[in-house]
């Protein structure tokens, strides 16, 4: 197999690769040091032709979309070639690249890496691929060499990119729920390390409410504390803030929500009822 980009992601999914016994030849667009992972068992190409060439399996991380899309336009004749781009994008930037890979009669996987550099090949590495299921399996024993949890998400290649930033807002959302609240505990002087077990007990009993708020989601039905009672205690998360000298960004962005489902209705409903002005901020 191949890897194009040796930036460090495209390095640690180098060494998972020869690690795992895959015979690899890397290019890199930049200069590479003496010690980068050819000397760990890779075979650096002199040119990304050769790279190509020698291996019918193509995996590609670099900067953007375009970028690899001027890479692999550079080399001619790509047919019989299969791809699995990994390089970050949207979902619409992965259609688009699955296009123009049909047109040149190249196999196209897309595919979204949630973990770090350092960290990839560890249970917690998190992979999504989507595209074609016959391309998939087949070279799926050789993408298992990343390690922890892979799922195939099925033909559409959005769904990666897409799942990738869905995620990625759930985790920032939660820090920066977190950090306000750590902010508000420090205005009394109070540390955070002090803090920390009452935020780790909540967080644990508000993941637990996860599956019963994605399933009224699913249903459209909002059950639990109405907003009509959430409106008034966010008022005092958004006084207590204001009251502190801290930003008052977040609260904030809550009350205006909560206030506009109400507008909306759903004052007796519970608080996933938020997904309805989330989803649609400006209906007609």
């Amino acid at each position: 197999m191949t890897v194009i980009g040796l930036g460090p992601m495209g390095s640690a999914l180098t060494r998972a690769f020869v690690d795992a016994g895959h015979r690899t030849t890397v290019w890199h667009r930049f200069h590479q040091r003496p010690d980068e992972p050819a000397a760990n068992g890779a075979i650096r190409a002199a040119t990304l032709v050769e790279a190509v060439s020698a291996s019918p399996l193509v995996v590609v991380r670099v900067v953007d979309h375009r970028a690899m899309r001027e890479i692999v336009n550079s080399l001619g004749d790509t047919t019989g070639r299969v791809v699995v781009n990994l390089t970050a994008g949207t979902a619409e930037e992965a259609r688009d690249t699955a296009s123009w890979a049909a047109s040149r009669g190249v196999g196209y996987i897309d595919g979204a890496i949630l973990t770090t550099a350092e960290e990839l090949g560890a249970d917690t590495t998190v992979t999504f691929y989507g595209g074609p299921k016959a391309l998939y399996q087949e070279h799926e024993p050789t993408l298992a060499a990343l390690g922890g949890t892979c799922t195939y998400l099925g033909d559409d290649v959005g769904l990666p990119a897409l799942y990738e930033m869905a995620l990625l807002g759930v985790m920032w959302s939660a820090w920066a729920g977190l950090l306000h609240g750590l902010s508000l505990v420090s205005t009394e002087h109070r540390a955070a390390t002090d803090f920390l077990p009452h935020a780790a007990r909540w967080l644990n009993r508000v993941v637990g409410s996860v599956p019963e708020l994605t399933a009224g989601v699913d249903r459209g039905e909002y059950p639990g504390t109405t907003l009509g009672h959430q409106a008034v205690v966010v008022e005092r998360l958004l006084a207590a803030s204001r009251a502190g000298g801290v930003d008052d960004g977040l609260p904030g962005f809550l009350l205006a929500r909560v206030e506009q489902a109400i507008r909306r209705g759903h004052a007796g409903d519970g608080f996933a009822s938020l997904i309805e002005v989330l989803r649609d901020p400006h209906p007609d």
